[in-house]
């Protein structure tokens, strides 16, 4: 019998279709944000800080999502976070930086809530970082070079500590130091830690003894299928860890957002561009 095939014409027409349905799906999976909401449980949090919102955004890369950030701006706001966190890779390398930027970036977000940034590896292989502090601190940004600050919410206190990204300065101080004084001045406080790399949680930063780590940089692992923690790595890695939500080693919870940018080239795959939100809980006491 004769197999029975498209007539040509029709081949074409459905190929066409597949390719743009294609194009479609991946520029939405790229520029389409996605709220998630994490809720971590910690025994010593502070009662005060029970319920606490922070909004977590990383790895921009320099993108903007609705003209001038409106959408991710608007999303943020819609969340009522009490604080945020902007953890490193705002710009990138790779691409061209518009001007006035990060000013604008730091004036939105610290109208949304107070706004705490630590760097990431691609602000530091731009350059000139401390002019990009200071523009971040003269529009309203709280930046933590390897220091902490005291947060406050119903008439509790616990510590935000924040370090800069290891490709800073080779004499900068260590996180083992910046512990070391949050301990010497806090005592033995709850306190969190915003640490660009997610990569360095298991092995460094979850022996510093920090409640909380924050971190970015995996992008989500770029392309994520089901039950894989990411496929590949901001270095080729296959088969990463690390690279989105909630984890836990040495006492400390670490987590990290998937980010909303692309560096270069790059692009996201099953992994929408994230605007996380972390409310803190205090363990219930039977």
């Amino acid at each position: 019998m004769a197999k029975h095939r498209l007539p040509r014409r029709r081949r074409w027409g459905l190929a066409v279709l597949v390719l743009l349905a294609a194009v479609f799906f991946l520029r939405w999976s790229n520029t389409a944000l996605q709220v998630t909401r994490f809720a971590p449980v910690f025994r010593d949090l502070p009662a005060g800080f029970d319920g606490c919102r922070a909004a977590v955004i990383g790895d921009l890369h320099s993108a903007f999502f609705g003209r001038n950030n409106e959408d991710l701006y608007a999303a943020l706001a819609a969340e009522e976070p009490d604080y945020i966190f902007l953890v490193g890779d705002l710009l990138d390398r790779y691409r061209p930086v518009p001007e006035g930027y990060a000013a604008s970036a730091a004036e939105a977000l610290s109208a949304i809530a107070p706004t705490y940034y630590v760097t990431g590896n691609h602000e530091w292989a731009l350059g000139n970082v401390p002019a990009l502090k200071q523009t971040l601190a003269d529009h309203g940004v709280m930046v933590l070079s390897n220091q902490f600050t005291a947060l406050e919410r119903g008439g509790d206190t616990i510590v935000l500590a924040g370090i800069d990204d290891p490709n800073g300065y080779a004499d900068q101080k260590t996180p083992e130091q910046l512990a070391a004084e949050v301990y010497a001045q806090w005592g033995d406080p709850f306190w969190v830690l915003l640490a660009h790399r997610n990569d360095r949680f298991a092995s460094r930063y979850s022996l510093l003894g920090a409640d909380l780590v924050v971190s970015g940089h995996a992008h989500g692992g770029i392309i994520r299928l089901p039950f894989t923690d990411g496929l590949i790595s901001h270095d080729f890695q296959l088969f990463p860890s690390y690279t989105a939500g909630l984890y836990r080693e040495n006492g400390s919870v670490l987590f990290v957002t998937r980010g909303l940018g692309n560096s270069g080239p790059s692009f996201r795959l099953f992994n929408r561009p994230e605007v996380a939100v972390v409310t803190l809980h205090k363990e219930s006491e039977v």
